[in-house]
């Protein structure tokens, strides 16, 4: 009878060591099964990334080597009958250099594709590529024969019986090849998709019941980085369109210009002046284009300002007026411009601030419409009577910015389907850039719109301290500075 208390004693605490024994082995067990499914998750997202990276270089980087080609054979050719169209003796034998001299880098990108590319059916059409290429080139060499030798008729009637069919043949090609990038691209896009929906099928099945909720939440972050990665793939060859683009312009002009001066059609001194301003300001339109690239990469690595100091605003005001001054000039604006007397210093380094300003004033002026006039004003915003920051508005009367497009204005590439429609060309860089040359120094830009009626943009800058602080964004150590 004793022992009935021993024995509950013992029972309950048998009962008790399971329950955490077992709490503990459940606990373990959750733990083992989100670590398991977490790494499977990654192993997708890995997995999706890389058919996406491997999807925009097979893309872009080889429609964008088939495009150089596709460039250079029309240069073979139309250098080709560029001597067929002359009867000047020195200039047939600078068109022949030029078509050999074409022709020599279309050869080396056949070879570099042959030697690249291992599937049956992409060396199939190289093989067959690089034949008509070669076919071409014997007939061409024919032609600019008969043409060195003066005698165009038969050059002409070698040039129409067989030159053209198998030109068109080099032609469909490389057109084929391009579908065979598409083809590629939409293969891989596939395999991208089934892997999303793979694990997205695991992890609710897995995550049924108690992992619910962990299953939707690792879900939705493997979904909106597919997205994210979607959309950053897009946004790049957009983007690589849209410099192709606009770099295509200004090299078509400057092209242009200096063959009206080499073959003599520009004789007249005011003529030639012309000529000249062309290539002026066509070069200066692609060196800012140049810059603005190499300004986006640089700040995406991180840029160590190795002058920060205390600035004045209405320095960085007037940096950035005269910068783009002869800009407005041109465009016929007006600027009226409001510094309040007074203002505190701010932190920061004067090229990487009045370039934030001056990419929203050249923003002011793309986007224009009748009205050119600019507001830019100065001043402190005050928060129960202290000075809490410097505040620069930018305004214009332009276009404005759709409501659905605002939370996207400072992201790299993007550029509204207003302004695609609307033909205005650009990067999509501007914005980007300026956002993180004012983050850099513990400002921010925000933004009001309305279409038809323009856009206020407001620089915000925090107020220079006796004593501050500047992050580098490279090394990201703290420096301390004082006024």
């Amino acid at each position: 009878m004793q022992a009935a208390p021993y024995l509950r004693n013992l029972k309950g605490q048998s009962v008790r060591l399971f329950s955490r024994s077992g709490f503990a082995l459940l606990l373990f067990l959750v733990f083992a099964s989100e670590l398991a499914i977490t790494l499977f998750v990654i192993r997708d997202l890995l997995f999706t990334n890389d058919q996406i990276q491997k999807m925009y270089d097979g893309s872009v980087l080889g429609l964008r080597q088939i495009g150089e080609m596709q460039y250079e054979a029309q240069e073979t050719r139309r250098s080709t009958l560029y001597a067929l169209t002359t009867n000047d003796g020195n200039l047939q034998v600078s068109y022949a250099d030029q078509s050999r001299a074409a022709d020599h880098l279309v050869s080396a990108g056949i070879a570099d594709y042959l030697a690249r590319e291992h599937e049956a059916r992409e060396v199939e059409i190289g093989k067959r590529l690089a034949s008509d290429w070669e076919a071409y080139l014997k007939i061409r060499d024919d032609v600019l024969g008969h043409i060195l030798e003066s005698s165009t008729r038969e050059a002409v009637d070698l040039d129409l019986a067989m030159g053209v069919t198998l030109f068109d043949r080099v032609r469909e090609d490389l057109e084929e090849i391009k579908r065979l990038y598409d083809e590629r691209a939409s293969q891989q896009l596939k395999v991208a998709a089934k892997s999303s929906r793979r694990s997205v099928i695991t992890l609710i099945g897995a995550l049924a019941g108690t992992l619910l909720f962990g299953s939707i939440v690792i879900w939705a972050i493997q979904r909106n980085k597919m997205k994210s990665e979607l959309q950053l793939a897009r946004m790049q060859m957009d983007f690589v369109a849209s410099v192709s683009h606009e770099l295509r312009t200004p090299i078509t002009a400057i092209l242009s210009a200096g063959e009206n001066v080499r073959d003599g059609m520009v004789e007249s001194p005011g003529a030639l002046s012309e000529q000249g301003s062309i290539i002026a300001e066509q070069a200066g339109q692609l060196m800012d284009l140049v810059d603005q690239v190499l300004l986006f990469a640089a700040t995406t690595r991180g840029i160590e300002y190795h002058n920060p100091r205390a600035l004045e605003v209405a320095e960085i005001v007037d940096t950035a007026l005269r910068n783009t001054q002869g800009l407005l000039d041109e465009a016929g604006f007006r600027v009226n411009k409001h510094i309040e007397k007074g203002l505190p210093q701010i932190i920061g380094d004067l090229s990487a601030l009045s370039q934030c300003l001056q990419n929203l004033i050249v923003n002011a002026v793309k986007y224009a419409r009748e009205d050119r006039h600019i507001g830019l004003t100065a001043k402190v915003r005050k928060d129960r009577g202290v000075v809490r920051e410097i505040e620069i508005i930018v305004q214009d009367h332009g276009v404005g910015i759709p409501h659905s497009s605002l939370p996207h204005i400072f992201e790299p590439f993007f550029r509204s389907p207003q302004a695609v429609s609307a033909q205005i060309h650009g990067t999509g860089l501007g914005l980007s850039i300026a956002r993180r040359n004012v983050e850099a120094f513990g400002g921010r830009i925000s933004v009001v719109s309305e279409v038809n009626v323009g856009s206020i943009f407001t620089v915000h800058l925090p107020v220079a301290a006796q004593d501050f602080e500047v992050t580098s964004m490279t090394s990201g150590e703290s420096v301390r500075l004082s006024k």
